[in-house]
């Protein structure tokens, strides 16, 4: 008999539950808004991707808190990410109101649909191009509007418009510029705060604690049009603070040049 022992075979790495549960808790609720958008109930479908939203922040902090980042977690929020930012916000909008657009024949329901893609595959460009540019870019901001952003523009409309009573079929001519904008602002050049470096410590001063309690009272009083107004007035900064710094930029290099 031989004394040498038998080389087992290398096992393969584990993955890191905590985190990615949360990943996969949002990749489920993006998921479940397109499911019931399909049944007409479009607030809870908004709802769920907002609950995605609130998930995908929490995995990545999850994540450095417990010391289990990992290479397969930031490959596998990602593609939580284009499901419940990507698709699941274009379908929605597709079900409550572009589909409506194939009354006005077989032109008007290409239109729909080709609205809902073109945002679909903006997210999936945007996401791409993150990862790609992750440790080179300025982490204080976002080149083109983030994902979460995007959809919680378009889902808080959505919300707000099915609280009021007003139904997609009545919008479907305003709906088609909302979905392609928003998707065209995630690949665009613009800058978009991160809030990345607001002081995330044990202790922060206190105007900070007044402006949460300043946030919080009127989004628990209406959440869906406060959520609408906030993140139409951060989709309007990105270009607002790209087009300023053009500005200034240019009145420097005049001032420099005289």
């Amino acid at each position: 008999m031989s004394d040498t022992t038998p080389v087992r075979a290398p096992r393969h790495p584990g993955i890191y539950l905590l985190p990615n549960l949360f990943t996969t808790g949002a990749m489920f609720a993006g998921f479940y808004a397109i499911v019931v958008s399909i049944g007409g109930r479009f607030t809870d479908a908004a709802i769920a991707v907002f609950v995605a939203a609130l998930l995908d922040g929490m995995d990545g902090r999850v994540a450095r808190l417990t010391h289990t980042q990992s290479e397969f977690g930031v490959q596998y929020d990602s593609l939580s990410d284009l499901v419940s930012f990507g698709l699941a916000p274009s379908l929605v909008m597709y079900n409550w109101s572009l589909s409506s657009l194939r009354e006005y024949g077989p032109l008007g329901g290409k239109i729909g649909w080709a609205a809902a893609f073109i945002y679909a595959v903006c997210a999936a460009l945007r996401l791409a191009r993150f990862n790609t540019q992750v440790g080179v870019i300025d982490k204080r901001y976002f080149q083109g509007l983030a994902s979460p952003a995007a959809a919680a523009v378009c889902m808080s409309f959505v919300w707000s418009m099915d609280n009021f009573g007003i139904s997609g079929d009545e919008l479907d001519m305003f709906t088609p510029f909302m979905a392609i904008i928003v998707g065209l602002l995630m690949v665009s050049r613009f800058r978009y705060y991160s809030f990345k470096s607001l002081p995330m410590g044990d202790k922060v001063p206190f105007l900070w604690i007044l402006a949460g309690v300043l946030i919080l009272v009127p989004f628990f009083v209406d959440p869906p049009r406060v959520l609408l107004v906030v993140f139409t007035l951060y989709l309007l900064s990105g270009p607002a603070v790209t087009l300023w710094g053009l500005a200034t930029r240019r009145k420097r290099s005049r001032r420099g040049a005289a």
